[in-house]
């Protein structure tokens, strides 16, 4: 079992999240988050001052898949459809999963997804 853990630019949620459905990996924890990474922020300029913003607001995915070959299908829906060719796309972390238990059945692993 792996983790795929995405973060992207916000308006690029429903896009990737129609195409994981489509490409048959559904179940998905989304979260509104800020960071940055080479980008180290931007400034803006509001009402004639100008400003530093540190933290761009960001979109988090986490999705956990039964096998190596869904992990893959992930990556690349994610990476195609997370895609604009401009700073800030975002990165996509993959990490195993060690077990999981479903609170509700108690079922276990494979059965709990």
């Amino acid at each position: 079992m792996k983790k795929i853990t995405a973060v992207i630019k916000p308006y690029k949620l429903d896009e990737v999240k129609e195409a994981l459905v489509e490409a048959g990996i559904e179940g998905m924890t989304v979260s509104e988050v800020k960071g940055y990474g080479r980008q180290q922020g931007h400034s803006e300029l509001y009402r004639g001052a100008e400003y530093i913003v540190d933290l761009i607001p960001k979109v988090k995915i986490e999705i956990v898949v039964s096998s190596d070959e869904y992990a893959e299908k992930a990556i690349e829906v994610i990476k195609e459809n997370a895609y604009t060719g401009k700073i800030g796309d975002g990165k996509i972390f993959v990490s195993p999963i060690e077990k999981v238990v479903r609170i509700r059945t108690g079922e276990e692993d494979e059965e709990a997804l």
